[in-house]
């Protein structure tokens, strides 16, 4: 039973670490004013 419950904790965590790989984008929360794309683009 023991190693059951270790088996399904590693794959578990596996599971989860794959899944944060696949995560993209700023890791920050981005402005609500778009006025730095404005100055960026002109």
């Amino acid at each position: 039973m023991k190693r059951s419950a270790i088996t399904l904790s590693t794959l578990l965590l596996t599971a989860l670490l794959l899944v944060g790989c696949g995560q993209k984008g700023p890791l920050y929360l981005p402005d609500d004013t778009n006025d730095s794309a404005a100055e960026q683009e002109g």
